[in-house]
Parts: structure tokens; sequence; C-alpha cells
């Protein structure tokens, strides 16, 4: 599994680079991130090099911040591949809540990241459908 972290920021002009400015004080690379808004927040989504210590620093710096898990599962660039995983999971009974992609791998498959309920499931299903799952990034 891949650690993600989600941090809460106000909905404000300058919020997400709060968050990357901190993390580039902290040296700590963003692989992915995917953002979220709602009139009052944001959640900010990220991958990245070393979670742990983005999370301290980012705490120390006053932010909320949730580490979590999250399935990578690298996705060919042909025509229809992402419907078929999650078709794959779906008929698997894995509910997905949310993907978002990062492609920050030089010469390789770009990745998709998916949120489930069940992480050990999920991966076995992909698994046996062929489908390689990413572990780290």
């Amino acid at each position: 599994m891949i650690k993600q972290l989600s941090v809460f920021v106000e909905n404000r002009t300058g919020s997400l680079m709060d968050v990357t400015s901190a993390l580039t004080k902290a040296h700590v690379n963003i692989r992915a991130v995917a953002s979220f808004d709602t009139p009052e927040f944001a959640i900010m989504r990220l991958v990245v090099d070393k979670p742990e210590v983005a999370k301290d620093y980012l705490t120390s710096q006053g932010f909320v911040v949730r580490v979590s898990e999250v399935l990578g599962v690298e996705l060919e660039d042909r025509e229809g591949h992402l419907n078929q995983m999650l078709s794959i999971l779906a008929k698997g009974g894995i509910d997905v809540h949310y993907i978002y992609s990062f492609v920050i791998r030089v010469g390789q498959a770009p990745v998709m990241v998916f949120n489930t309920d069940d992480y050990e499931k999920a991966a076995k299903i992909l698994k046996d459908a062929g489908i390689r799952v990413v572990n780290e990034v």
C-alpha cells in the first residue's frame, strides 16, 4: 500500500501554496496531488516520498493532517484500461471512494491511486486479473 496524506486547508488564496511551501522546507518531494474543495475548506491529498516527515512537519506548522493507505495500480496507456480495472473491482464487491493519477515515474507506467475500504481484497482481485499493484512510489 501507498501512504497518502490528507491535509485540511482553508478555502482561500494561497492555502495550497502554504502546504507546498511547508513541504519544500521539510525537503519532502510531492509525487502526486489532488485537491477537493467545499465552500469553507479544501482537502489536499498527497503522495510524497517521506510521508512521516511530511506529517510531522505539517502538524508542527498547525495543519490538520491524516495519513491513510491507498492502493496504487499501474495504468496501461490504452483505451479502456481504467474501465477494466474499475469493472474488476466492482465485480469483486469493492467500493472505490475516489481515484486520481500520477505519472512522475521516469520510464515507468503511470499509477492510478484508489481509495477503498478493503485494500487487501482489492489488491488480490487486481493481481489475480494480471494488473500490477504498486506498493511504493
